[in-house]
């Protein structure tokens, strides 16, 4: 991997992000691999926001639209278990898309409560110029990082998805599981369940 000074101190880097690497580089380097993973995927996150804002397009729909182009004509409930979304989350967002002109919604044939999501002309042609953006950050990403160092970072990361995926259906097996907010009396920071790692950020 390659030298790399690292901006602590740049004034182009916004604080919170140079506080994380301080967190990292400095205070406490040993710190659980949990909390790094959540910092690069937050890190991931804010890229892309910066190359989907040039194009007016909101992170939030970013989720449902790399669903839908590589499976158009989803239900909201199939949408929402795909992007890890709560189904009143999905609703809303989808609602958003479709005064924007991404996506339409219309009824099963023979089911009224049913709806199914489909691309517009728009939301389909946008494939072409978003996906490359996220391809760009995932490089940018792994900059410095060798093949076999990238192949064993995804290996890694794939085991420990897994483990985790067992540890949840063993939880499942014996009855437990993750109390609703609504019973929690509070309010999460994310409106989320567990997404799938299928596709690029």
């Amino acid at each position: 991997m390659k030298d790399r000074k690292i901006p602590l101190h740049s004034p182009d880097v916004p604080p919170t992000t140079r506080s994380t690497l301080d967190h990292w580089y400095r205070t406490q380097p040993d710190d659980r691999l949990a909390h790094l993973i959540r910092d690069v995927a937050r890190g991931l996150k804010r890229s892309l926001q910066l190359r989907l804002s040039e194009h007016g397009v909101q992170f939030g729909h970013w989720a449902f639209l790399r669903v839908l182009w590589f499976e158009d004509g989803l239900s909201q409930r199939e949408l929402s278990e795909q992007t890890g979304l709560t189904e009143s989350t999905t609703h809303t967002a989808l609602g958003r898309m479709e005064a924007i002109g991404l996506v339409e919604r219309r009824h099963a044939e023979g089911n009224r409560r049913r709806i199914h999501v489909y691309l517009t002309d728009a939301g389909r042609e946008l494939e072409s110029t978003l996906v490359p953006l996220a391809k760009e950050v995932n490089e940018i990403a792994l900059d410095g990082l060798e093949k076999g160092q990238t192949e064993v970072l995804r290996s890694a990361l794939l085991g420990a998805l897994s483990n985790l995926a067992e540890d949840e259906a063993a939880a499942s097996r014996e009855g437990r599981r993750i109390t609703a907010t609504r019973d929690q009396g509070g309010v999460t920071a994310e409106n989320t369940t567990t997404a799938p790692l299928s596709r690029d950020p």
